[in-house]
């Protein structure tokens, strides 16, 4: 089944030229089927190439999704027309009263930043509460999986002496678990950040289960309350040239940033990126929206607490 989308979103157009098909909400109203409901809180700058990248994931599984996108009043961002976002989100506030059957949390450039800092810290740490009684299941990735990990379990953030940035290989640490169904012994994730989370600060909470890590890149996966919460330090949705794009980026800026590893062919950055990750990402997400959301949510949404 495709995903049921806002009409005139661009990333149909986009993911259309993929060969991945999207429906409009016109085409979907008439469709006899209760589809579940997909809220996705997008804190980065470039809100509709991650709307794209997060959609071209999700449109994988068999399953009618209803997108919903949100945003936080607290912050106005500079990088999305306003028109766009006018159309397409609505702040927190607006959909306070509202049941999800799953959110996504991305990333934010804040990781420099303390989070009480962070000038929407005390609006998502409303939505880290609400969440926990109006989803059924939240992915929580990269800074707002270090962000939900603080807030909710009080688990420290640690600056890094440089940021690490590629393709890294990662393992899975408890491979039966649903949301490794069909994954590879090994299987590799993109990361792009200054900060990371220590394995030995989850394996002193109760309530954590550290899933997947990496030799390199440490803490990969997290999960908590039997998977209503998964955290994710890395980026299984990233396209292909998007850690080009921030290299060259951060080239033209001045900054200090190194190749990212295990990325492009034979680590000459003028050769394409070989993409290793785009299988299992797919299959991540596809896992989560199966057996953590689809199968543990109620049929009346609005028995979800």
């Amino acid at each position: 089944m495709p995903l049921r989308l806002p009409d005139r979103l661009p990333a149909i157009d986009f993911l259309k030229d993929e060969n991945i098909f999207v429906l409009g909400n016109e085409r979907a109203n008439r469709q006899d089927i209760r589809p579940l409901r997909i809220v996705i809180l997008n804190l980065m700058p470039l809100k509709i190439t991650t709307e794209t990248d997060l959609i071209r994931l999700l449109s994988n599984t068999p399953l009618q999704l209803d997108v919903h996108f949100m945003k936080v009043k607290a912050h106005t961002s500079k990088n999305t027309p306003i028109e766009h976002l006018q159309a397409f989100y609505r702040d927190f506030e607006l959909m306070r009263a509202e049941k999800f059957d799953g959110m996504i949390i991305t990333g934010a450039p804040v990781e420099h930043l303390d989070y009480t800092e962070v000038n929407y810290w005390d609006e998502i740490s409303d939505i880290f509460e609400w969440a926990r009684t109006h989803v059924t299941s939240t992915l929580y990735i990269c800074w707002a999986a270090q962000a939900g990990l603080y807030f909710h379990y009080g688990v420290p953030k640690y600056p890094l002496r440089e940021k690490m940035f590629g393709i890294f290989p990662q393992r899975p640490l408890l491979p039966r678990l649903p949301i490794f169904r069909g994954f590879d012994d090994v299987f590799y994730m993109p990361h792009s950040r200054h900060t990371e989370i220590r394995r030995e600060d989850i394996l002193r909470v109760s309530e954590l289960s550290l899933i997947a890590e990496s030799e390199v890149s440490g803490v990969s996966m997290v999960m908590a309350r039997g998977g209503r919460e998964i955290y994710i330090t890395g980026h299984s949705e990233y396209a292909p040239l998007t850690l080009d794009t921030e290299y060259r980026r951060d080239l033209a800026k001045g900054l200090p940033i190194h190749m990212p590893v295990h990325y492009y062919e034979d680590d000459d950055p003028s050769r394409p990126p070989l993409v290793t990750w785009r299988a299992h990402g797919n299959l991540l997400f596809t896992n989560w929206l199966n057996y953590y959301v689809y199968q543990e949510t109620p049929y009346n949404i609005d028995d979800i607490h």
